[in-house]
């Protein structure tokens, strides 16, 4: 299954770039943090309901599950549409530059 489901939404895009290096839940919430620079403070909420929507969608996997703690992992697939979703936003900055003039 090929993730088409759109732009990914903010939390989507922070979280797959987060899982560029395993992690589990909590220092997740973290990790997000610092690659957003401190923009993103994510709830636990927001943040298990977007790894629920990513791990259906084939862009996360579960590399351990001790029963306490899940260690989540970026898939292939994820890395895939995290390149297509910066790609398109990056675009996105290119075509707004006739802000700038």
């Amino acid at each position: 299954m090929s993730y088409s489901g759109g732009p990914m939404t903010e939390a989507m895009y922070y979280i797959l770039l987060a899982l560029m290096n395993p992690n589990h839940g909590y220092q997740l919430m973290a990790a997000i943090e610092q690659v957003s620079n401190g923009r993103i403070k994510m709830g636990p909420g927001t943040l298990y309901g977007v790894l629920t929507r990513l791990q259906k969608d084939n862009l996360i996997e579960i590399l351990s599950d001790d029963g306490r703690r899940k260690t989540y992992a970026i898939t292939e697939e994820g890395r895939t549409a995290l390149k297509a979703d910066y790609e398109r936003l990056k675009d996105m900055i290119q075509d707004g530059r006739i802000l700038e003039g």
